[in-house]
């Protein structure tokens, strides 16, 4: 079994492995074009700011893969756990990207 090392970022001290991987994974699907990945980036998106850009529906759950939606339950999980928005623990960067690609409207 393959065991994929990855690097930490500053400020995830309280994230264990489990779930920044899971974090992450979701980051990197919300980057995409497809449908599945526009229901995980509302997801992220609702965390980041929900006020401009906009809500989650826990019925798009249902239209993803199980191992994505686990990955959802696994992040909102550690949301709660936190209190913290996503940029204080260093994904600032991403976040944008991800507002560029869904609400280029928003993007600054």
């Amino acid at each position: 079994m393959n065991v994929v090392q990855i690097p930490r970022r500053a400020g995830t001290s309280g994230i264990n492995d489990g779930q920044r991987a899971a974090l992450e994974r979701l980051i990197t699907i919300a980057k995409g074009g497809s449908g599945q990945c526009e229901r995980v980036a509302d997801f992220l998106l609702a965390w980041w700011n929900g006020a401009d850009c906009g809500r989650f529906d826990l019925t798009s759950l249902w239209g993803l893969e199980p191992h994505i939606a686990g990955d959802i339950v696994t992040v909102f999980g550690l949301i709660s756990q936190l209190c913290s928005y996503p940029d204080r623990l260093g994904y600032e960067a991403d976040f944008k990207d991800i507002i560029r690609v869904w609400r280029p409207h928003l993007a600054g």
